[in-house]
C-alpha cells in the first residue's frame, strides 16, 4: 500500500514539474516559437526600444531562448511573462516599465546597428577629389594685357563678362572642356589669371613650374617691385557635396570648379595680394612719420625738406587711387551679378580675406599720414613765411640806409 501511495505521489510531482517547468521536458528542444499575442503583449510593445536598423530575427529569438532557460532553472509558475520581462530589460534598460510603445510584429526583422571599435558607428565618407593649389603673386604695378593676349592666343579664354582688367589663360590639354559643371582636379590643365594692376593668380600649377608661368607675364610688366609678394590658397572639389560650396581653414570646397569659378576666386585673391602690398607701403609711411614725430618730441623741430614731403604726398595719393580705381575693390564681379552661386563664393572669400576691414585700416592709416602731412606743410609754410618776412625787413632796412646816405650826400655833409 505504501508503495502504491509513493508511486502515486511521484506521478503527481512529475505532473506538477511538467506544468511548472515546460522548458525541461525535452533536453533538446525544437526551435523557439513565438507565443500568442495574449501571453506576450508586453514583448510586442517594447521591442521597438532597440535600434531601428533592421537585422535577421533569429538573433533576437536565440537571445530570448537563452533567457528562457535561465528562468526555467530559477523556477516560477508564469514562465512566459517572466521570460519577456527579462528579455526586454536586456534590450532596453533605460525604458520605463510603464512606457507605451508602438507594437512590432513577430515577422518584422529587428536588429542593432553595426558598431565599430570604441562604440562608434562606422561612417565611411566619400573621397574628395585631389585638392587644387592656388597661388597669388604681385611683382609689378602694371601689365600690358594686350601684348600678353597677342603672344598667347592659343591659351586665351574669351571673357564671359564686361570686366577688362584681367585675362584668363589655359595651359595643358586645351581640348578638355572647362565649361559649366566640369572639374579640373586631377587633370593636367593649369590656369593663369593676369590682372592689369600687376597681380597673377595660378590654378593647379606645381611649385617647380611657377617661375615658367611668371616669366610669361614678366616680359609685359612694368614697374617691377624689388620684392615679390606671394599668397597661397586651396580649392577642393566634391561633386557629392550637399551644398554648392563649403568654407574651411585656408581652403574652399566646391561641387566643381570651372572658368567662372576661376575668375571669381582669382579676382578676390588678386585684390588681396595687391592690397597687402599697398598696405605695406602705407605702413612704411606711417613708420616714417612716427620717427619724425618722435624727433620733434625730443628736439622741438624737424629736418625734412619740402621736396621729400611732397614726394610722400604723391605716394600716399597714388596708393589710394590705385586701391580704389585699379583694384576695383568696391566693384562687384559681373559673374557674381549674373549667378547667385558665384556671388556666394565672392562674398565668402571677401569675408575670408577681410578685404573690407583691411581697406578700412588702410584708409585710417592714410588719414593719419594726411594729418601729419598737413601739419608738416603748415610748419614748412610758416618757416617760409618767416623767412620772407625777415627778407622784407632786411630789404626795407637796406633801402632806408641807402636813402639816408643819398640825402646826406646831396646836402654836402662830409663824414670824414
Amino acid at each position: 500500500m505504501w508503495r502504491a501511495i509513493d508511486a502515486h505521489s511521484k506521478t503527481i510531482r512529475f505532473s506538477l514539474r511538467t506544468v511548472l517547468f515546460p522548458c525541461h521536458q525535452n533536453p533538446v528542444s525544437p526551435p523557439f516559437k513565438p507565443p500568442s499575442s495574449g501571453h506576450f503583449s508586453s514583448l510586442t510593445k517594447t521591442l521597438t526600444d532597440s535600434s531601428s536598423t533592421p537585422s535577421p530575427s533569429f538573433s533576437i529569438l536565440s537571445f530570448t531562448t537563452r533567457h528562457c532557460n535561465n528562468v526555467a532553472r530559477g523556477g516560477g509558475g508564469r514562465g512566459g511573462s517572466l521570460i519577456v520581462a527579462r528579455c526586454i530589460s536586456s534590450i532596453s534598460a533605460s525604458a520605463a516599465p510603464n512606457q507605451q510603445h508602438p507594437a512590432v510584429d513577430w515577422n518584422e526583422p529587428v536588429s542593432c546597428p553595426d558598431v565599430g571599435v570604441g562604440g562608434k558607428g562606422t561612417d565611411v565618407e566619400e573621397d574628395t577629389r585631389p585638392s587644387i593649389p592656388v597661388r597669388a603673386f604681385f611683382f609689378s604695378t602694371s601689365v600690358d594685357l594686350k601684348s600678353v593676349v597677342e603672344q598667347n592666343k592659343l591659351n586665351f579664354i574669351p571673357p564671359t563678362s564686361r570686366m577688362t582688367n584681367y585675362v584668363v589663360l589655359k595651359f595643358g590639354n586645351l581640348s578638355q572642356p572647362s565649361g559649366l559643371g566640369s572639374c579640373i582636379s586631377g587633370s593636367s590643365c593649369s590656369y593663369m589669371v593676369v590682372f592689369q594692376y600687376g597681380s597673377i593668380v595660378l590654378f593647379n600649377v606645381r611649385e617647380h613650374e611657377v617661375d615658367e608661368y611668371l616669366n610669361i607675364v614678366r616680359r609685359h610688366a612694368s614697374g617691377l617691385l624689388p620684392e615679390m609678394r606671394k599668397d597661397e590658397y586651396e580649392v577642393r572639389e566634391k561633386p557629392t557635396l550637399n551644398t554648392w560650396m563649403q568654407g574651411g581653414l585656408d581652403y574652399i570646397m566646391l561641387q566643381f570648379l570651372n572658368t567662372d569659378g576661376i575668375r571669381t576666386i582669382g579676382s578676390v585673391l588678386g585684390q588681396s595680394i595687391a592690397l597687402d602690398y599697398y598696405g605695406r607701403q602705407v605702413d612704411d609711411m606711417v613708420a616714417e612719420f612716427t620717427d619724425i614725430n618722435r624727433g620733434m618730441e625730443k628736439t622741438g623741430t624737424f629736418s625734412m625738406d619740402s621736396k621729400k614731403l611732397f614726394q610722400i604726398v604723391g605716394k600716399a595719393n597714388s596708393n589710394l587711387a590705385d586701391v580704389i580705381l585699379k583694384l576695383g575693390l568696391f566693384e562687384r564681379s559681373d559673374i557674381a551679378w549674373k549667378d547667385a552661386k558665384y556671388a556666394q563664393i565672392w562674398e565668402y572669400l571677401r569675408d575670408e580675406f577681410e578685404l573690407t576691414q583691411r581697406f578700412a585700416s588702410l584708409d585710417f592709416k592714410l588719414k593719419f599720414v594726411e594729418h601729419n602731412i598737413r601739419f608738416l606743410q603748415e610748419i614748412l609754410q610758416n618757416r617760409k613765411s618767416d623767412f620772407l618776412e625777415w627778407l622784407i625787413i632786411v630789404l626795407i632796412g637796406v633801402e632806408i640806409i641807402i636813402s639816408v646816405f643819398d640825402i646826406v650826400h646831396r646836402s654836402g655833409f662830409k663824414f670824414f
